[in-house]
C-alpha cells in the first residue's frame, strides 16, 4: 500500500519542479544576467575590499579556589561558577571599562583603522560628495569614536558547556588583531583584581559605621531589659542575671513542694490517731496492734501480763481459784490492764496533737502558696516583654558580633594580595590567513542570492506577463484549439507589415508569403488552418470562413490573405472578402479606390464588376467599397442582402475567406452569425493580454461558438524556444530542416 501510494504523493511535486523549470527556462535571459550581475557585484566587492585578519585567544575560568598565602573568603561567600556567572564574564570582556582600557593602553585613538582622519571613509562617494570640513574632535570624543569601532571588531563566546572563553579580534594588521586580544585578556585580569580590592575596601568602610550603629543598637536593648526588671520588680535567680528562673517562680516551686509532703504527714498523722482510738476500743489480746504501738512501756506490761496469766492458769488449775495467790495473781493482772490502757490514752493524745500541729501547717502552706501564685500571674504578663525585650537585646548583640567578626576578615583581607580565577591559556598569535571577505563564500552567497533574486525576478514576470505565449495557455484558458502558431514575418517591422495602415511593396508582398515561400514556418502553418477547416465536419461544402481578432494589428488580414493564397494556389476557387468596414486594410493593400462590398449591398454595383482577380490564380479579391463615413456597419453585414452576397459567392466559390473587424473595439463580428460558417481568431504572440480575449469572446458569444480555434500570430521563434521547444528553432533546425523547409 505504501508503495503504491508513493507515486501519488510524488507526483503533485514533480509537477511543480516541472513548471518551474519551464519558468526558469522562458526567463533565462533575466535570469543570466542577473547571476552575472550578482557575480560582478561580489568581485568587485572582493576587489575592492582590504583584507581583514582575526587573532584569537583563549582564557579559562579555573574552578579551583586559589590560595596565596591564607585562604581568602569574600565577604559574602564563595559563590560557585556556573553557566550564569561565565556568560556574566563573556559580557563582562565586551564592556566599555574593559575596552576603553585597552584603548588607552595601546592609544588607538592615534589609529586611523580606529579613529578615521575626516573625510577618510568616503571612498567612492567622496569623489561625487566632497565631504564637508569637520571640527577637530575632542579627545572624549575620539575615545568614543573608537570604542565603537573596537566594539563592532571584537567577538567574546564562550566554548561549549566549558569554562573556555575564547576572544577574537579583526583587524587590517595581523599584528594588532593579536595585540589587541592579548591586551584585552589582561585588563580584564586587572579590573577583576581592582574590583576586588575595592570591594574589600568599601566592605571595610561600610561595616565599620554598620558596627558604631548596631553597638548603640545592643546597649540601647539591654538597658530597656534592665529598666524592664526594674520597674516590674523582677529578680533572676540564675546565675549571670537572667540564666536561671523567677524568684516568684522559685517560690511557688518550693511551696509546691512543701505543701506535698505536709499533706502527707497530716495523712499518717491522722491514720495514727484513727487506729490507736480502733486499738483502745478492742480488747487487749490483739497483740500484733500493741506491737504496732511500738511503746516499750506498753510492751512490758503487756509481757508482764502474759506471765501472770499463765501463772494464774498454773495455779487456778493446781490450787483452785479462789486460791488466795490465786486471786492475788488476778489483782496483778487488773493492776497491769489499767496500767496498759493508761498508757494507750497518753499515746492517743500525743498522736491527736502531731494530728493538729500538721493540720495546722498544711493549712498554712495552701495560704502561702495561694498569694505566690497570684504575685506569679503578675509577674508571668510582664515577662511576656520582658521575653520580647531579651529576645531584642540577644539579636542585636549577636548581629554586633556577626558584623564584628565580618569587619576583622574585611581588615585582613585588605592586606592580602588580590587573586582572579581568570588566566590566559592560550595567548592570541598573528594569523596566517585573512578571515574577511572570504572569497569563496562570497562568491557562492552572491550565486546564492543571485539565484533567488533571478528566480523571484524569473516568477514575478510569469505571474506578471499575462498573454498568450503558448499553444498550451490557448487550450487551457480559452478551452478551444490552438490551430497554428505563426511566426512574425520578414521584413516589416510592426506597423510597416501586417494588418498597418501604410501600403507598401513590402507589406504587399506578405500578403502571398505562402505562395512566395511555400516551404517556410509560415506557409506550414496557414496549412494547418485549412486542414482544420477541412477536417470540420461542421462546415458546408462552400466554407465561409471569417477571421477576427481582439484588438487591430494582430495579423488577421495578413494570415486571411496567405491562407486565401494557399487554397487558390492549391486549385480551389476562393474568393477573399474585406469585411473589415471600418479599416479595410486590404483594400486599401489591393484594390484602394475599387468598389466592392458596401456597393454590392446597397445596390450601386453587380457583384460580377467588383470581384478582382488576384494574379493569374483561381484567387479573387472583394474590396470593401465605400466605406467613409458610414456610422452602422454592422446593420449592413446583419442584413438580408449581405447574406444574398455571401449565399452568391457560396454558389461560385469552394472558399471564401472573409477578413472581419477586431472583436474588442467594435460590435460588427458578432453580426456575423447568419454568414460565417467558422472563425479563426487571430492573437498575437506576446502582446494581446488574456482577460482582453477573454472579455471579448464572452462578449461575442456567436463567435465562441462557432470557434474553428486560435491562430497565436507573429511568434518569435527563437523565444519561443524557451516556452514550447517543439514549437522553436531548435525543433524546426532539427527535424523539418531535413524536408526542405526554410524560414
Amino acid at each position: 500500500m505504501a508503495s503504491q501510494d508513493t507515486p501519488k504523493v510524488m507526483a503533485p511535486l514533480l509537477d511543480a519542479l516541472q513548471n518551474a523549470l519551464r519558468v526558469v527556462r522562458r526567463q533565462l535571459p533575466i535570469v543570466i544576467l542577473i547571476m552575472v550581475c550578482s557575480l560582478a557585484l561580489a568581485i568587485f566587492y572582493l576587489v575592492n575590499t582590504p583584507p581583514k585578519f582575526t587573532a584569537m585567544g583563549s582564557m579559562v575560568m579555573d574552578t579551583r579556589k586559589v590560595q596565596v598565602l591564607q585562604e581568602q573568603q569574600t565577604l559574602m561567600g564563595d559563590a560557585q561558577i556556573d553557566a550564569a556567572l561565565v556568560q556574566t564574564q563573556v559580557e563582562m570582556l565586551k564592556s566599555d571599562t574593559v575596552a576603553l582600557a585597552v584603548i588607552r593602553k595601546l592609544h588607538l585613538i592615534d589609529d586611523s583603522e580606529f579613529v578615521p582622519p575626516p573625510g577618510g571613509k568616503g571612498g567612492l562617494l567622496s569623489f561625487f560628495f566632497p565631504p564637508k570640513p569637520e571640527p577637530e574632535k575632542t579627545e572624549a570624543q575620539k575615545e568614543q569614536i573608537a570604542l565603537g569601532n573596537f566594539l563592532s571588531q571584537l567577538t567574546v563566546s564562550r566554548e561549549g558547556l566549558t569554562y573556555v572563553i575564547n576572544v577574537g579580534f579583526t583587524s587590517l594588521n595581523p599584528e594588532k588583531s593579536a595585540q589587541v586580544v592579548n591586551a584585552l585578556v589582561e585588563a580584564f585580569v586587572a579590573s577583576q583584581m581592582d574590583a576586588k580590592y575595592d570591594a574589600t575596601r568599601r566592605a571595610g568602610v561600610w561595616l565599620a559605621e554598620r558596627i558604631k550603629e548596631l553597638r548603640a543598637q545592643a546597649a540601647a536593648a539591654e538597658r530597656a531589659v534592665v529598666e524592664f526588671k526594674r520597674i516590674n520588680n523582677i529578680v533572676d535567680t540564675g546565675p549571670a542575671a537572667g540564666g536561671g528562673k523567677l524568684l516568684n517562680d522559685q517560690q511557688l516551686s518550693e511551696l509546691n513542694s512543701q505543701l506535698i509532703i505536709a499533706s502527707a504527714a497530716t495523712a499518717e498523722a491522722k491514720a495514727r490517731l484513727d487506729r490507736i482510738n480502733t486499738v483502745m476500743s478492742g480488747s487487749l489480746a490483739d497483740a500484733s496492734m500493741t506491737d504496732a504501738l511500738k511503746s516499750e512501756v506498753i510492751v512490758k506490761l503487756r509481757q508482764q501480763y502474759l506471765d501472770l496469766s499463765q501463772r494464774e492458769a498454773i495455779l487456778s488449775q493446781r490450787y483452785g481459784a479462789n486460791h488466795l495467790a490465786t486471786v492475788n495473781l488476778r489483782t496483778q493482772m487488773t493492776e497491769i490492764k489499767r496500767s496498759i490502757q493508761d498508757e494507750m490514752r497518753k499515746i492517743a493524745e500525743s498522736y491527736k496533737s502531731d494530728y493538729e500541729i500538721a493540720r495546722t501547717r498544711e493549712q498554712s502552706l495552701r495560704t502561702s502558696l495561694g498569694d505566690v501564685a497570684n504575685l506569679a500571674q503578675a509577674s508571668n504578663q510582664a515577662m511576656v516583654q520582658l521575653r520580647e525585650l531579651t529576645s531584642n537585646a540577644e539579636t542585636a548583640r549577636t548581629l554586633y558580633d556577626n558584623f564584628l567578626q565580618r569587619y576583622m576578615e574585611a581588615v585582613q583581607q585588605q592586606d592580602a594580595v588580590p587573586i582572579s580565577e581568570t588566566r590566559l591559556i592560550s595567548p592570541a598569535l598573528p594569523p596566517m590567513l585573512k578571515s574577511s571577505p572570504r572569497t569563496s563564500l562570497t562568491l557562492l552567497l552572491a550565486l546564492l542570492g543571485g539565484g533567488v533574486v533571478s528566480f523571484g525576478v524569473a516568477f514575478l514576470r510569469e505571474a506578471s506577463d499575462g498573454v498568450f505565449r503558448t499553444s498550451d495557455q490557448i487550450e487551457e484558458t480559452l478551452r478551444v484549439s490552438c490551430l497554428a502558431l505563426a511566426p512574425v514575418l520578414k521584413p516589416g517591422a510592426r506597423g510597416e507589415g501586417e494588418d498597418s495602415d501604410k501600403p507598401a511593396t513590402s507589406s504587399r508582398a506578405l500578403l502571398r508569403t505562402v505562395v512566395d515561400a511555400p516551404f517556410s514556418r509560415y506557409a506550414e502553418a496557414v496549412r494547418s488552418i485549412k486542414i482544420a477547416a477541412d477536417l470540420n465536419g461542421a462546415l458546408k461544402s462552400h466554407k465561409v470562413i471569417g477571421l477576427t481578432s481582439t484588438l487591430p494589428n494582430e495579423g488577421k488580414s495578413t494570415l486571411a490573405s496567405n491562407l486565401a493564397h494557399l487554397i487558390s494556389d492549391a486549385g480551389g476557387r476562393v474568393v477573399l472578402v474585406d469585411a473589415d468596414l471600418r479599416s479595410p486594410s486590404l483594400s486599401r493593400w489591393l484594390a484602394p479606390d475599387a468598389p466592392g462590398l458596401i456597393d454590392v449591398v446597397i445596390g450601386n454595383a453587380p457583384l460580377e464588376k467588383t470581384l478582382i482577380p488576384i494574379s493569374a490564380s483561381h484567387l479573387h479579391f472583394l474590396a470593401a467599397g465605400a466605406t467613409a463615413k458610414l456610422p452602422h456597419t454592422n446593420e449592413i453585414l446583419a442584413s438580408a442582402a449581405m447574406k444574398n452576397v455571401v449565399d452568391q459567392l457560396r454558389a461560385s466559390y469552394d472558399y471564401i475567406i472573409m477578413d472581419l473587424s477586431p472583436v474588442a473595439p467594435i460590435v460588427d463580428v458578432r453580426t456575423t452569425g447568419h454568414i460565417i460558417d467558422a472563425y479563426v481568431y487571430v492573437v498575437e504572440w506576446g502582446r494581446t493580454r488574456i482577460d482582453v480575449v477573454e472579455r471579448g469572446l464572452s462578449e461575442a458569444q456567436g463567435v465562441y461558438d462557432r470557434l474553428l480555434g486560435v491562430v497565436l500570430n507573429k511568434v518569435d521563434m527563437t523565444a519561443q524556444n524557451r516556452y514550447e521547444r517543439y514549437h522553436g528553432n531548435h525543433y524546426y533546425k532539427k527535424y523539418y530542416s531535413k524536408y526542405g523547409y526554410v524560414d
